[in-house]
């Protein structure tokens, strides 16, 4: 594969079943150097953990209660406490920042944290949900049908390295939303959360999993193409 073809197609992976955190963390990081490297292509993957919280660089321990007593890692990425679990699509973006990717000019991370947002609210509205983002808030917001508050229902962390970003994205499409009640998400405590079922019951971890794929180039420029 030529360097040319690596930035019109992006490799898109899909792993089923629970994909372990500490796992993912390794998977990414040496996917990264290998993409700085240019011995390996920039790749999204798309999965899901058993639950989990994870503390980015600004998490602070008060705002941990897990009554569960589920696994806690340092994500090494930014943002503070996050919940991952079952019934959670993560799309981890592992894309070369040096090299315009489509809307992203080279090296703007404001630029590549405005396209995640997109791209996720892009990928909702395929599916009928409005989202939005908010100044002063991190993650992406919509109002959920059953309360008529604004609810997070999509989370984005992101760490750089040399220019080779990781870490990504997250949306609920049917997680126990209990289990966010373990902390205080992205140090937020005014709001909720919410997930797609909510809207609608009958969307799948799938129907999602097109939308994101359907709405990446028009962010990101490039075609998704299976890993």
């Amino acid at each position: 594969m030529t360097r040319n073809k690596i930035y019109e197609e992006i490799l898109w992976k899909s792993t089923p079943g629970l994909t372990p955190y500490p796992e993912a963390l390794a998977f990414m990081e040496a996917r990264a150097k290998e993409i700085h490297q240019e011995t390996s292509a920039p790749l999204v993957w798309l999965v899901e953990h058993p639950p989990v919280f994870t503390a980015g660089t600004s998490a602070k321990d008060a705002d941990l209660y897990n009554p569960h007593g589920y696994p806690t890692y340092a994500a090494g990425r930014g943002g503070q406490w996050t919940y991952h679990g079952p019934g959670q699509r993560l799309g981890y973006v592992m894309l070369d920042l040096t090299h315009q990717n489509g809307t992203v000019p080279p090296r703007d991370l404001r630029a590549f944290v405005a396209g995640l947002e997109g791209w996720m609210i892009d990928s909702l509205a395929q599916l009928g949900v409005e989202a939005f983002t908010r100044e002063g808030r991190i993650g992406v917001w919509t109002i959920d049908p059953l309360t008529g508050l604004e609810a997070k229902i999509g989370a984005l962390g992101i760490r750089v390295s040399r220019w080779v970003s990781w870490h990504g994205v997250s949306i609920n499409v049917s997680p126990d939303l209990n289990d966010f009640d373990g902390i205080v998400p992205c140090g937020i405590r005014e709001f909720g959360v919410t997930s797609l079922q909510r809207f609608d019951s009958s969307l799948t971890m799938k129907d999602l999993d097109d939308a994101l794929a359907t709405s990446w180039p028009e962010r990101f420029g490039s075609i998704p193409r299976a890993a």
